[in-house]
C-alpha cells in the first residue's frame, strides 16, 4: 500500500483538509509505475538523452513505456522561443510545438506523442487560473502546495490512464536550485509519498568535473548538486556520473556514501562513439535491473514488432560499419547553436546508416554570404559549396541571409547537386526558379517584401487575419496527396503520406501553372485544397522541397523516405556504391 492510504476517498472528500488531489476517473495506483529523471549540477550534459535512452531500454525488455518533459519556463509551449536560446522547435503530430527532448523520445522509442507528454509551467498556471475562475477551489486561496503540485501529479496520472503505460519516464528540465522547477521536484516527492513504495524511481544525473589545470576528477560539485536535491526531501535511487573519462572508482565511492545511494546504483555515464549504443550500453551495465529492482517489476514477454533489442542492436550495427562520408552542407541562419538543426541531424545519422554511409555537415551561415546591403557573394558561394556532395537549406524565419540561400539553391539546381529544402527551403526553391527559370525578376515572399510584383509565395488565407504569433501557424500531422509517376511517389511507394508542418506562408496557387509549365512538378499537395507541398525538377539528380518538416517523422528503425532519397542521390553524386542494406 501506499504512504497515504485511499487516494479516491481522500480525492472525493468535501470537506476541508490540507490534500488536493485530483485523481482522474479509472486511476488505478500502482497500475502505472513513475521513473522521475531530474539534474544536479548543470544542464546540457545529457539528460534528455538518458531518459531517451531509458525509454528504449523499457521497450525492448517489452514493457508500455509513455514519456513526459516538464519544462520550467513561463511560456505556454514552445512555439515563441527563439532558436538561438532554445534550440529547435519540435512538432508532435498533433500540433504542439514542444522542446527538442521531445523529437528525442519520439526517435529512441519509435513512438509518437501528443500535447499530454510535454508540460511547462505556463501549461500548469493556466490550467489552475482557469479552475480558480470558475470557482472549482472551493473558495480556498490557491497556493504552490497543495494546489499547483497537485495539478502537475494530476497532469502525469491522467497521462496514465489515456496510455495505460507500465512506466512513465519523467524528465525535469533544467538544474536542482532553479526556482523554476523547484515546485515540479516538489511535487515529484509528493507524488513517491502518495503512490507508494516501488512505484516511483528517481534518478539524478551529475556532472563530474575535470578542470584541465588539475587533470583529475573532483566530485565535489556532484555532491553539492546531490545534496540540494536532498534538502528538497527526494532521495535518490539511481545516480549516473556523466564524465568525459572513465570514473575514477573512488569517485564513485564518494558519490555513493554522500547520496545514500548503494554503489551498485551509481553509474558512468561517458562519452560514447555514437548515442545509439547507449541503450546497449546500459543493459550491459544492468541499469535495467537496477530499475525494476526498485520498482518490483520484471521484463515482459516482448511481442512488439517494431523494436526489441535485435532490431536496435542490428540498427547499431549498421552504425558502426558506416564508413563512407559524404559532405552536406547546411545553409541556414543559427548555425552557431547547432541544436536549431538537431533533428535534420539525426535524419541524416540515421538514414545514412541504412547506406553505410557517414555524413559530414559544413555549417554554411548564409548572412556571412551577403554583404552589408544584402548582396550575395556569389564567388563566395562558390568557394563554400564547391567540395559538398548535397546542400540543405531547411526551414527558419525572418529576412536575414535570405538572398544568399536563393543563390545556393541556384548553384544547386545549376550545377546539377543534390539539393533538399525544408519549408522555407521549399519557399526560397519556389522563388528562386520563379525569378531565373520563369523569368519573374521581381518574384518574392511576402514575408520578405509585402510590395512584391510577382508574391510566388504568399500567406495563407487563414493566416491572414491573425494577429497573435504562438500556437496559430498550420501545424502538425497533415495529410498528402503524392502524384503518381514523381520522385515522391518513387520515394514514398503510396499515394497518401501523413508529414508535419510549420508555417504561415504557401506557394501562391495563382503561379502554379507558369512554375509547372517551365518545367517545376508539384509531386504532393495538400487533399482537396490548393496547398502545394512537395517539389521537384524531374531532370535534375535529385531536387526536392517539402513544405512540411520531414526531419520530424524521421526515426532510427522508420527513417524518413525524403532523407534515404536524398542521401542515395549524395552517394551516387560522390560517386560512392549506394547500395542499402
Amino acid at each position: 500500500m501506499g504512504y497515504l492510504e485511499n487516494l479516491e476517498e481522500i480525492s472525493n472528500k468535501k470537506e476541508k483538509h490540507e490534500f488536493y488531489l485530483p485523481i482522474p476517473k479509472g486511476y488505478e495506483r500502482g497500475r502505472t509505475k513513475y521513473i522521475i529523471v531530474t539534474g544536479s549540477v548543470m544542464s546540457g550534459v545529457g539528460k534528455g538523452t538518458l531518459t531517451s535512452c531509458l525509454g528504449t531500454l523499457l521497450r525492448c525488455h517489452g514493457l508500455k513505456i509513455s514519456m513526459i518533459k516538464f519544462d520550467g519556463y513561463l511560456n505556454y509551449d514552445a512555439g515563441t522561443l527563439n532558436p538561438f536560446r532554445h534550440g529547435e522547435v519540435f512538432v508532435l503530430d498533433d500540433g504542439t510545438e514542444c522542446d527538442l527532448d521531445l523529437g528525442s523520445y519520439e526517435r529512441f522509442t519509435n513512438q509518437n506523442y501528443t500535447k499530454d507528454n510535454y508540460l511547462t509551467a505556463g501549461k500548469i498556471f493556466k490550467r489552475i487560473i482557469e479552475k480558480e475562475r470558475k470557482g472549482e477551489f472551493l473558495g480556498r486561496d490557491v497556493q504552490f502546495i497543495p494546489h499547483v503540485t497537485g495539478e502537475i501529479k494530476g497532469f502525469l496520472r491522467e497521462l496514465a490512464v489515456k496510455t495505460r503505460a507500465d512506466v512513465i519516464l519523467v524528465e525535469v528540465g533544467g538544474t536542482v536550485g532553479d526556482i523554476e522547477n523547484s515546485y515540479f521536484i516538489e511535487a515529484m516527492r509528493e507524488l513517491r509519498y502518495e503512490e507508494g513504495e516501488h512505484n516511483v524511481c528517481f534518478i539524478n544525473v551529475t556532472y563530474i568535473i575535470e578542470p584541465k589545470s588539475l587533470q583529475e576528477q573532483k566530485s565535489k560539485a556532484a555532491q553539492l548538486g546531490i545534496r540540494k536535491l536532498l534538502e528538497l526531501g527526494v532521495q535518490p535511487d539511481i545516480i549516473f556520473c556523466r564524465c568525459e573519462s572513465k570514473l575514477n572508482e573512488s569517485i564513485r565511492e564518494k558519490i555513493s556514501i554522500y547520496s545514500n545511494v548503494p554503489l551498485k546504483n551509481v553509474f558512468e555515464l561517458g562519452d560514447v562513439e555514437s548515442v545509439y549504443e547507449l541503450p546497449l550500453i546500459l543493459k550491459d551495465n544492468n541499469v535495467d535491473k537496477a530499475i525494476f529492482e526498485v520498482l518490483k517489476i520484471s521484463e515482459r514477454k516482448n511481442e512488439e514488432s517494431d523494436i526489441n533489442f535485435s532490431i536496435w542492436s542490428s540498427f547499431v550495427d549498421k552504425i558502426k560499419k558506416s564508413n563512407k562520408k559524404i559532405n552536406i552542407a547546411i545553409v541556414g541562419k543559427y548555425t552557431k547553436v547547432q541544436d536549431a538543426y538537431i533533428s535534420i541531424i539525426k535524419a541524416l545519422e540515421h538514414s545514412a546508416a541504412y547506406y553505410l554511409a557517414k555524413p559530414e555537415i559544413k555549417w554554411i551561415e548564409a548572412s556571412l554570404l551577403e554583404d552589408e546591403n544584402n548582396n550575395v557573394k556569389e564567388d563566395l558561394v562558390k568557394e563554400s559549396l564547391k567540395d559538398v556532395h548535397g546542400i540543405i537549406v531547411p526551414g527558419g524565419f525572418g529576412k536575414r541571409g535570405i538572398e544568399a540561400k536563393i543563390s545556393c539553391i541556384k548553384y544547386a539546381r545549376e550545377n546539377n547537386i543534390p539539393f533538399l529544402g525544408l519549408c522555407l527551403g521549399f519557399q526560397l526553391a519556389i522563388v528562386e526558379f520563379a525569378r531565373n527559370v520563369c523569368n519573374l525578376k521581381d518574384a518574392n515572399s511576402r514575408e520578405f517584401d509585402l510590395n512584391t510584383k510577382h508574391p510566388v509565395v504568399d500567406l495563407l488565407p487563414e493566416q491572414k487575419n491573425i494577429e497573435e504569433i504562438g500556437g496559430t501557424m498550420r501545424l502538425g500531422g497533415k495529410d498528402v496527396e503524392i502524384v503518381p509517376n514523381t520522385l515522391a511517389h518513387k520515394l514514398y511507394g503510396k499515394l497518401l503520406v501523413r508529414e508535419r508542418f510549420r508555417h504561415r506562408f504557401e506557394c501562391n496557387p495563382n503561379y502554379v501553372e507558369i512554375l509547372e509549365r517551365h518545367g517545376m512538378v508539384f509531386s504532393g499537395k495538400a487533399p482537396n485544397s490548393n496547398i502545394m507541398q512537395i517539389l521537384e525538377l524531374p531532370f535534375h539528380r535529385f531536387f526536392l522541397a517539402t513544405q512540411f518538416h520531414a526531419e520530424f517523422t524521421s526515426k532510427p528503425l522508420a527513417p524518413s523516405p525524403i532523407f534515404k532519397g536524398f542521401i542515395k542521390s549524395c552517394l551516387e553524386f560522390a560517386g560512392l556504391s549506394e547500395n542499402s542494406i
